[in-house]
């Protein structure tokens, strides 16, 4: 009896299975590539018209291959007509430009701001998030560009390398809500990330290495910029030689338009101080003069937690309102390590600017340091450490300022003077600590000052100037 039940269990377990597989259909098998892959082909001389014909079918992913991909013009991407576009390559792809202007061009119709309300229904149907990732982009021509996007809302690029192109990430018009992110700008003969002609507010640049793009790092021109957050990055050496034009890692520059709401955080900055005027950070704050105020310096800019070596001014201030320059360390700077002109509301605060012997190297023994201050009101020094300047006039200069607070810092081995005032007013200068060994001329000198307080300040050598100033 066990047996006959064993076998009657044992078919009815083998109806099941046969049942089960039966219920399934059968999968066919093929070989063709997903729908927006584009294989490289490796003979071709011309990639752009089969590329360009998959971006116009509105297929949306579109995926490259490993290889090359050559173009002869830039490839168009009209988010309106085409809907919404990504542009994949795993880090195995190249875009090899062959021609004039850029690889990749987005355009979209986006003309508003970022706020909700002024976003079109056609912006979030059909163009909203642009992406591209994971490709390289080589330049062959002289003005061939990476990337450019206008009229984008939320344009997205990450893990991009773009090299031996003019400019490598080139923002014009309008755009909105940028992010770039984990890409290599490299060794470009323009501009790193050029914010060209542009209304853009809100933009992340964070986690990329910008180098060695010949006419600036991160560079904004004629442009209205709001919320500029440069975070976590490596800039450096985006400038040419001797001979080529002035240029910075960071220059903003709000003449002709305006800029504001800047965030300049944890980035290593530096090199190179062959190049005429270079600088790490340089922020012109002009701005257009309006209506119901007769102030033009714009700002609101932080630079906090950097690291700034080896140029001619680490960082050059110009008509800059409400700035923070907090945190960070700075060293070589060539002519001097901070320039600050006609600049207002500024402080400058637990900053470390040193010479520390072991980058005395070649001729870094040579570089001025030191801290330029001219034109400036009602700014605030505390809790610097200014260390062997050594600079022929002294380690921070100040001229032509009022209201400055100059408070808690450590000024040590500057050489023939710790702090120069000249045609000073209405100045405090109190709990410093002046020491320096060597031959040391004074640690405080006035020139022509009015209404002016020094106290409780530890002086290593004598005030010069004092017993011919008014004092408050």
């Amino acid at each position: 009896m066990p047996i006959r039940i064993a076998v009657v269990l044992l078919l009815m377990f083998g109806l099941v299975r046969l049942s089960a597989t039966e219920s399934i259909p059968e999968q066919p098998k093929t070989n063709s590539p997903l729908p927006g892959f584009i294989e490289a082909i490796p003979d071709s001389e011309d990639d752009t018209e089969r590329i360009q014909r998959i971006i116009d079918s509105g297929v949306g992913s579109i995926r490259f291959g490993k290889g090359t991909f050559k173009l002869s013009k830039p490839l168009e991407i009209r988010l309106d007509e085409v809907g919404f576009t990504s542009l994949h390559g795993d880090g195995v792809a190249r875009l090899e430009m062959n021609g004039a202007g850029p690889a990749v061009r987005f355009i979209g119709t986006h003309g508003g701001t970022a706020a909700p309300h002024t976003v079109k229904d056609n912006v979030w149907e059909q163009q909203r998030t642009p992406l591209m990732d994971g490709i390289e982009i080589v330049g062959t021509h002289a003005e061939a560009n990476g990337v450019e996007a206008k009229g984008t809302m939320q344009l997205t690029l990450s893990r991009l390398t773009i090299r031996k192109c003019r400019h490598a990430v080139h923002l014009i018009d309008r755009n909105r809500n940028v992010i770039l992110s984990e890409c290599h700008l490299y060794e470009n003969t323009g501009v790193g990330v050029f914010l060209d002609h542009l209304n853009l507010h809100q933009i992340n640049i964070c986690n990329c290495h910008i180098s060695y793009n010949q006419q600036g790092g991160v560079v904004s021109l004629d442009s209205e910029i709001r919320n500029l957050q440069i975070s976590t990055c490596d800039i450096e050496g985006n400038m040419g030689d001797e001979n080529a034009p002035p240029s910075a890692n960071v220059h903003i520059d709000g003449s002709n338009s305006s800029i504001g709401e800047v965030a300049i955080i944890g980035c290593t900055i530096q090199h190179a101080h062959n190049a005429v005027e270079s600088a790490n950070i340089r922020i012109d704050g002009t701005g257009n003069p309006l209506k119901f105020t007769d102030e033009t310096r714009h700002g609101h800019i932080t630079i906090a937690d950097n690291i700034l070596s080896d140029v001619q001014f680490n960082i050059d201030l110009k008509h800059c309102r409400s700035v923070t320059v907090t945190g960070n360390t700075i060293w070589k700077g060539y002519t001097c390590d901070l320039r600050m002109n006609d600049c207002k509301d500024v402080v400058l605060a637990n900053n470390v600017f040193d010479r520390n012997p072991r980058y005395h190297y070649s001729d870094g023994s040579q570089a001025t340091l030191g801290l330029l201050i001219e034109n400036c009101q009602d700014c605030l020094l505390n809790a610097n450490m200014i260390t062997g300047t050594n600079h022929e006039i002294a380690a921070v200069q100040m001229r032509n300022c009022d209201r400055m607070n100059v408070t808690n810092n450590t000024i040590l081995d500057y050489g023939r003077c710790g702090l120069l005032l000249e045609k000073v007013t209405r100045t405090r200068v109190s709990d410093c600590l002046f020491d320096s060994d060597g031959e040391t001329e004074c640690s405080i000198e006035l020139k022509e000052c009015d209404q002016y307080m020094l106290r409780d300040n530890y002086k290593s050598a004598p005030v010069l100037g004092a017993e011919n100033a008014t004092k408050d």
